[in-house]
């Protein structure tokens, strides 16, 4: 028999303007309304930027296998982390300089995401003081933290965070030093002054007085410091009082060792923006979730584009997905109501593909769920 036609979603849970119904509707539109240069500084990864095209193979890769006669009422997409109820498990990853892609820059994407239910994690290199994203915000949202080679002005970044109303911080640990993109290079970018990270105003010396020369100037970032271990971790925790997070983790044995000092796993390669050929979070996600034991969240981004790339991640053990890049494009598109329209659009189809693998709820997920795509299941 043939299937019954799809039926029109009720125009509450419409995901935007008429046109525009997947994340990839979203990057055409921004593609057509920013500058070529802000486009491929927002598109651009690493040397050839494999690592960019393997984080969305990676989901290509694998096929889902679906229950039947499940016999579901309806399904529960909610999700809790650090205490905090979303509507999906599907949130903001940090990413920097909104000012660059939106006038009013992170106050749309926090407004957006709140208008979705959804939680905001805050870039270091915001384009917005961290006092006014927090007025701005109606919603949760984490700090993002860049560790800076002036301990107190790194102390004093979490502590304004939480003062304005973050409540975890997210360390990015994979980029002691930035990576080789190309297509900035090439385009001669430099970030305009609307998207200049005003809450490192004066820190670009790097001056303060725990601040160290940088070991090779021609590589590194002179407020970045290329020497964070885990005891500096360790120090967030206590000086913050907040949850913390280590954000590019992709290998087992750093993950547990994140997991026994309750240190909060974010699996990431940056977006492919910093190595090329580095692994796609996904590829080692099974082997992450089993180190951690559910110890600790686990998140993961990267590659994410559909409600299926959702689901996959979450059935081999991820607790919630980020995603970078499509927020973006929908804030270029259409301000906070286009952030809200991405995050729709995602939520509505991962609640499809739940309720056709017969889960009820993201938690039910499981690994049976999901094959390799090449062969048939036996």
């Amino acid at each position: 028999m043939p299937s019954p036609p799809p039926q029109s979603p009720p125009p509450q849970t419409a995901p935007g303007r008429p046109g525009r119904i997947t994340l990839a509707d979203f990057r055409a539109a921004a593609r057509e309304l920013l500058p070529a240069a802000a486009f491929d500084y927002l598109e651009g990864g690493a040397a050839d930027e494999r690592t960019v095209r393997w984080n969305a193979e990676a989901y290509e890769r694998l096929a889902l296998l679906p229950r039947v006669l499940a016999g579901l009422p309806g399904v529960d997409m909610r999700c809790t982390l650090y205490g905090t109820e979303l509507s999906s498990p599907v949130l903001l990853a940090p990413t920097a300089a909104h000012g660059l892609f939106h006038p009013e820059a992170e106050a749309a994407t926090v407004r957006g995401a709140a208008a979705a239910g959804a939680l905001t994690t805050v870039s270091t290199f915001s384009t917005l003081t961290l006092e006014e994203i927090g007025a701005a915000a109606t919603g949760p949202w984490w700090f993002q933290l860049y560790v800076q080679r002036d301990r107190a002005l790194t102390e004093d970044l979490v502590h304004r965070a939480r003062a304005a109303g973050a409540r975890a911080c997210v360390v990015t640990v994979d980029t002691p030093v930035t990576g080789l993109r190309e297509r900035d290079l090439r385009n001669g970018f430099a970030l305009p002054s609307h998207g200049a990270p005003v809450n490192l105003a004066g820190a670009a010396a790097g001056s303060g007085p725990d601040a160290a020369a940088p070991a090779n100037p021609g590589i590194h970032d002179p407020r970045i410091d290329p020497a964070v271990g885990w005891s500096d971790l360790e120090w967030l925790r206590t000086v913050s009082g907040l949850p913390v997070l280590a954000k590019g983790i992709v290998r087992p044995d750093d993950a547990r060792r994140a997991a026994e000092a309750g240190i909060g796993v974010w699996m990431s390669n940056h977006g492919g923006r910093n190595l090329d050929t580095a692994v796609a979070p996904l590829t080692t996600l099974p082997a992450v979730a089993e180190a951690v034991a559910g110890r600790v969240p686990v998140l993961i981004d990267g590659g994410v584009r559909r409600g299926t790339d959702v689901v996959k991640a979450l059935a081999l053990g991820a607790d919630a997905v980020a995603i970078g890049r499509p927020y973006v494009w929908g804030l270029a598109a259409d301000g906070a109501e286009g952030v809200r329209a991405t995050l729709r659009a995602l939520h509505r189809e991962t609640e499809l593909a739940l309720t056709l693998l017969g889960a009820p709820n993201p938690a039910s997920l499981t690994p049976d769920l999901v094959g390799p795509a090449w062969r048939s299941p036996q």
